[in-house]
């Protein structure tokens, strides 16, 4: 069925508005990080009558900032990586090979997603006490990696299952071993997936308070979630300083999803149509 003119008109127009519900709270948090606070309580929702930049100077200036900053890039950087490597590898072994076992590893993954990382914080302690890394940023990494593993196994796996046969058939009587079948030829095939993993559970681990809360008691070793907790408590009057620690704190995730949002969709619309 054709879309008369007027009909798609009112489709953009309903599309349009939707789309400046979401920016504006973003814009109007990056507009404010370049005013003043007399500025601010005066004008909250004009923008700025010039761009200060003391602000985001003070910001680096009144805490380590720039620490809070790697912390969080790294973390969820090296979790994102393990996670995508791993829960790949595992997929195509779920999806490519049939043996007695592979249905019950399949439910083992699940389980993941039916029982809640966080009732298990207190073995998760003490393990983490035992290994060595409380107040280490590998005790986050792992924490993620571990958390975020079953949803990727579950996506990956359904979207493995969807590629044709033929196309690990033809590349093994070209020579093709196991890993150069998963490496070059099917893994280029489900980047959407890929992506919708990435973008996941890397808003999952730069997002997290809870964890780095518990495990990391060090100020360098803070991430933003817990760094921001600082700056509201010590800088609870200045706004500026705050638009501007909150705007640096979200530019990475909105760069990770403008970097990977065409993947992420047609991940998501993926087999929606035969």
């Amino acid at each position: 069925m054709k879309t008369s003119i007027g009909g798609r008109a009112v489709q953009y127009v309903i599309a349009y508005l939707f789309m400046l519900v979401a920016l504006y709270p973003i814009a109007l948090m990056i507009a404010s990080s370049f005013k003043t606070n007399m500025e601010i309580f005066a004008n909250p929702l004009s923008l700025p009558s010039s761009f200060h930049f003391e602000t985001y100077q003070k910001l680096w200036e009144a805490v380590p900032f720039a620490d809070f900053l790697w912390n969080s890039i790294f973390v969820s950087g090296m979790s994102v990586l393990m996670i995508t490597v791993f829960s790949a590898m595992a997929a195509f072994y779920l999806a490519r090979f049939s043996f007695k076992w592979t249905a019950a590893l399949y439910f083992f993954f699940l389980l993941g997603l039916m029982i809640p990382i966080k009732l298990g914080i207190v073995p998760l302690f003490i393990l983490m006490k035992n290994l060595g890394l409380l107040n280490s940023l590998w005790s986050l990494i792992l924490i993620y990696t571990a958390s975020g593993i079953p949803i990727a196994v579950f996506i990956l796996t359904g979207f493995f299952r969807t590629l044709p046969v033929e196309l690990e058939e033809a590349a093994r009587i070209d020579g093709c071993s196991n890993f150069q079948v998963f490496w070059r030829v099917l893994l280029p095939l489900i980047r959407p997936a890929l992506a919708t993993v990435v973008i996941i559970n890397f808003i999952h681990a730069w997002n997290d308070f809870f964890f780095p809360l518990i495990f990391i008691q060090k100020e360098t070793l803070k991430t933003i979630p817990v760094g921001m907790m600082v700056l509201f408590g010590e800088y609870e009057t200045d706004w500026s300083l705050l638009f501007a620690g909150l705007t640096l704190s979200a530019l990475p995730m909105i760069g990770v999803f403008l970097l990977a949002s065409r993947q992420f969709m047609e991940g998501l619309t993926a087999g929606a149509v035969k």
